[in-house]
């Protein structure tokens, strides 16, 4: 239980906090920008709690007071403002990314509503985990328009996910009114659309909050449902550092100030002016003195490489083993990864189409038969998925979620590049998210162009994410329990066309490290580099060309091994690159990049580097025409022959 004058001193430690960032930002003695929470310090307050403290929340960018309620250190946060190590994410996140794994905050998103599929993922989490705790997604009315968040919500239901859905509606989204914007006035009605019990509070008014998030999250234990919670509240300030107030009438303002939560509070407990006023001055004195702490240390700030360290981990698997070779297939062998690595308790498969009808392509097959508490069907719901494998692997869980055509990694590709990616680093090493994302690329199938794109090259800019592009059964299966193993996410890109390609693979006790490439023949004449399909093309290619070629499958797309690249080049001087997708800001024209900016390869080079790549165009539907955008192997056996 609290204390009622411990939850005044605490909604007082929020206001005060900022409005003394207000005034720091007012007289530009603060980098950087900020959205405050100023009068809608009730809700953030009957919320955190009302919750039980192994309760995890997701906070919106308009975070400030969820990190005081839950408990952060005032002083830390002042630290993350300045952008000293002394922040929570040792000034890293800045004001939108307060995360503090000591008290079970995840971070906030800054990407509206995205932050929601994280919250999924944690309870996702929690019930494979069996706990009886929950997650909290904390949203803006705003946010309820996006797909994400209703995604979200019918995962939710379906799944039966311990997730509290927590939508703020302080009746606008930046400047655009709710009523503008949304088309229902009862934000909450929406929750019976998902077969959702819903429950409404007044968001300034501590108790109503309290009792109303108590009830909620009782219902929760009680029947293993999600809820939606709606709080109606208002903020006091602009959306954020820059936001003058111009479409907001001075009448409504006022209004809502008669609403203010903390003069509802003080009235409630019936206190004198005199000790009101001493327990403001305490609080404002004590939040100054934090200031000041603070700012005497704010040039402590992380080196580049210090950062440099928390943008990945070391990957676990280290060297190349082949043991237990046998005969396999492409398809055959990610099955076998997959099965060896869902006997883990901690492993799960999700994706549309996984489980009886055994994959799009038939990889998954009848492993559903074997694991079917471990291979989930989701609804279509890309982002929502993806976000969830994410946030279920800051509690450790290990999912692989199947992207059904590399087509739709567009769909994905928020929560994978802003929140999968990132959270290691804006949590400076709080978080990690050990997760994989497979899924089946490129042409060969006449599918069309919505369904035969090699998206990969899009994720080459991505910091904290991995990339791997096995070619053949051996790396396939290797590469992928290396994926499973990692501490970071890894993007597993599968060749729809490799699938039936054979070969051998190992068994569980083989291995192939992520970031190292494999030279498939060794030559002094030619470095020839592929990755993926292009490497089977390449293999038929240097067959029957009759040259001496190094050839180097790169296998890890992120990060690219550079130094087996290095030796080749050194040695023969003479450069041929082979991808399938054309070559404008491609994996090839990173590798030709990296080539030219090394003073000693480009020294040694006897000619321009080659590349041969796709066309540059969309993939057609015609037989013949898919066949000649791509390269092919009598193109490749012709340069070979005549260069020099």
């Amino acid at each position: 239980m609290h204390c009622d004058t411990d939850v005044l001193k605490g909604m007082y430690l929020s206001r005060f906090f900022e409005e003394k960032l207000q005034s720091l930002f007012d007289r530009g003695e603060l980098y950087g920008t900020t959205h405050l929470n100023i009068g809608q310090e009730a809700s953030h307050f009957g919320l955190c709690l009302a919750l039980d403290s192994k309760d995890w929340i997701v906070p919106t960018h308009r975070t400030h007071g969820f990190n005081i309620a839950k408990g952060s250190s005032v002083f830390r946060m002042f630290s993350e403002m300045l952008g000293s190590r002394h922040g929570l994410c040792q000034g890293l996140g800045g004001s939108m990314h307060m995360t503090d794994l000591a008290t079970c905050n995840a971070g906030s998103s800054a990407v509206v509503g995205s932050g929601v599929a994280i919250a999924t993922g944690l309870a996702f989490a929690l019930r494979r985990q069996k706990s009886r705790n929950i997650s909290v997604a904390i949203m803006g009315d705003g946010a309820t328009s996006r797909g994400v968040v209703h995604e979200c919500m019918n995962l939710s239901s379906v799944w039966n996910l311990p997730v509290m859905f927590y939508c703020e509606n302080n009746h606008y989204g930046m400047s655009a009114s709710a009523e503008r914007m949304i088309s229902t006035s009862d934000i909450a009605s929406r929750a019976a659309g998902y077969s959702m019990k819903a429950f409404r509070a007044d968001g300034n008014d501590y108790d109503d909050v309290h009792d109303t998030v108590k009830k909620a999250r009782a219902y929760m234990i009680e029947y293993g449902e999600p809820v939606f919670v709606e709080v109606n509240t208002y903020r006091f300030c602009g959306h954020s550092k820059s936001d003058r107030l111009a479409y907001r009438s001075g009448e409504e303002e006022a209004f809502w100030k008669e609403k203010d939560p903390i003069l509802r509070f003080e009235k409630k407990l019936c206190l004198d002016r005199s000790t009101v006023r001493a327990m403001r001055k305490s609080i404002r004195d004590y939040v100054e003195g934090e200031w000041q702490k603070a700012f005497a240390l704010k040039d402590e700030i992380l080196t580049l490489e210090e950062t440099g360290k928390l943008v990945t981990a070391p990957s676990p698997v280290t060297e190349v083993r082949k043991s237990g070779m046998h005969p396999s297939t492409y398809r055959l062998a990610i099955r076998e990864a997959l099965a060896e690595v869902l006997s883990d308790e901690r492993t799960t498969l999700i994706g549309e189409d996984v489980g009886l009808y055994g994959g799009c392509f038939g990889v998954t097959g009848p492993l559903y038969q074997e694991y079917p508490d471990r291979i989930l069907e989701t609804p279509v719901s890309e982002e929502a998925f993806t976000g969830l494998a994410a946030g279920a692997g800051i509690l450790g869980e290990r999912v692989i979620a199947e992207i059904m055509y590399g087509d739709f990694l567009t769909l994905a590709s928020d929560a994978l590049i802003n929140h999968a990616a990132k959270l290691r680093y804006m949590s400076a090493g709080q978080l990690s998210c050990p997760m994989v994302l497979r899924t089946p690329v490129g042409s060969g199938t006449g599918h069309g162009s919505q369904h035969t794109q090699s998206l990969e090259s899009m994720f080459l800019n991505v910091p904290g994410l991995k990339v791997v592009a096995p070619s053949d059964p051996f790396t396939a299966k290797a590469l992928l329990k290396s994926a499973w193993a990692d501490p970071d996410p890894v993007l597993f890109i599968e060749h729809k066309a490799l699938y039936g390609s054979s070969g051998e693979c190992g068994d569980a006790f083989s291995s192939f490290p992520i970031g190292r490439a494999q030279f498939l023949s060794e030559g002094d004449e030619i470095t020839l580099i592929s990755y993926s399909r292009a490497t089977l093309t390449a293999r038929r290619a240097v067959a029957e060309a009759g040259r001496r070629v190094d050839h180097i499958d790169l296998l890890s797309l992120r990060p690219i091994d550079f130094p087996a690249i290095k030796q080749s080049v050194l040695k023969t001087g003479m450069v041929i690159l082979v991808e399938d997708p054309s070559f404008a800001g491609s994996v090839m024209a990173t590798v030709a990049g990296m080539i030219a900016s090394d003073p000693e390869c480009f020294a040694a080079l006897k000619r321009p580097v080659k590349v041969i790549a796709g066309e540059d165009t969309p993939i057609p539907f015609s037989r013949e025409l898919e066949s000649a955008v791509v390269p092919q192997a009598e193109k490749l056996r012709r340069v070979l022959e005549a260069f020099s």
